[in-house]
């Protein structure tokens, strides 16, 4: 069934920020005290079946130098600069496995998987522990962890370690560091626009059916999981709900798009039940920098599936082609 308002509604629906005064300061301190911009990603080539595709396995300076993993994908012999695609996953996966990322290498780009720390015990291997916080490849539950505090709430470490990817792209062997493209689906399509509005020189987004937009909206709309853990949260910590809410406004996206200027493509599926598109359009409203949307009327939160991969292509190659490649 459609879940929310109708799409005529929510073309125009501007949704009131919940930015705090010291939104901007706290990102600017976050990035400035626990980034380092100058630490270069180890690398260590691995040997696959993948005949025509090099596959490096990569190690960022994350958060507070946070050691994260990921893999670096490259058409073998290919020796021209290209575009780099930075992925992110969606909930409860991690790097998983190099061949489960071919599709934009076989399109021609170079391709970054960020591991999401402390995931990859809900449907794709992670490897990256979070901090000391845990160990790698933890059953989802991360919605709530740090949430009463925004220096500790765990997406302040996520989204950072985000930004690391971006600089770690620009670095890479055969990458054009003027086109990074920050992609991902669900919680990597909000990993993505987070990246989008933090990072610097960013060349283009596509976030997919994002998650972590309009937090509140969603556990009044929604009680399916992830946006679950919060509503079970304020469930118990009846006292303290306006104060989660309060943290959960700094991750955001939002908030965090207004500071976007990239240009954007995001899809929306009509019959989402995890990421409504009340949701979606919420932040899509607010997008600083020019976005397209992938409307699909009909779909839940596969959105266009494999055939919006085809979208995705066509569009970049369409945004490529009218920059200069």
């Amino acid at each position: 069934m459609l879940i929310g308002a109708s799409r005529e509604e929510l073309e125009t629906l501007r949704v009131p920020l919940t930015k705090k005064s010291d939104f901007e300061v706290f990102w600017r301190n976050t990035l400035q005290n626990f980034l380092s911009r100058e630490a270069s990603p180890i690398l260590s080539e691995v040997q696959t079946p993948l005949s025509l595709v090099d596959v490096i396995d990569v190690t960022v300076s994350g958060f507070n130098g946070d050691p994260i993993k990921g893999w670096f994908l490259q058409p073998r012999n290919i020796s021209e600069l290209t575009p780099c695609i930075v992925m992110y996953d969606g909930y409860g996966g991690g790097r998983g496995l190099p061949h489960e990322w071919l599709f934009w290498v076989n399109v021609g780009y170079r391709v970054l998987v960020m591991d999401t720390r402390g995931q990859g015990g809900g449907f794709r291997l992670g490897s990256t522990p979070d901090g000391q916080y845990s160990r790698p490849s933890q059953t989802p539950g991360f919605m709530t962890q740090g949430i009463l505090d925004k220096d500790d709430y765990y997406y302040r470490r996520v989204f950072t370690d985000a930004v690391a990817f971006v600089e770690a792209a620009k670095k890479l062997p055969g990458v054009n560091p003027d086109r990074i493209i920050v992609a991902g689906g669900s919680q990597g399509g909000g990993i993505a626009l987070a990246a989008a509005s933090l990072a610097d020189g960013v060349f283009a987004a596509m976030p997919d059916v994002p998650f972590l937009c309009n937090y509140r909206r969603a556990t009044e709309m929604v009680d399916t999981f992830p946006y679950h853990e919060i509503t079970l949260y304020c469930r118990i910590h009846r006292n303290e709900i306006e104060r989660v809410f309060e943290t959960l406004s700094y991750f955001d996206c939002m908030n965090l798009v207004t500071q976007a200027s990239c240009p954007a493509l995001v899809s929306i599926g009509m019959h989402d039940p995890i990421c409504p598109p009340d949701t979606i359009f919420a932040m899509r409203n607010h997008y600083a920098g020019d976005i397209d949307t992938q409307i699909y009327e009909f779909n839940t939160h596969e959105g266009g599936s494999v055939q919006h991969q085809l979208a995705q292509a066509k569009w970049l190659s369409a945004l490529l082609e009218s920059s200069g490649k």
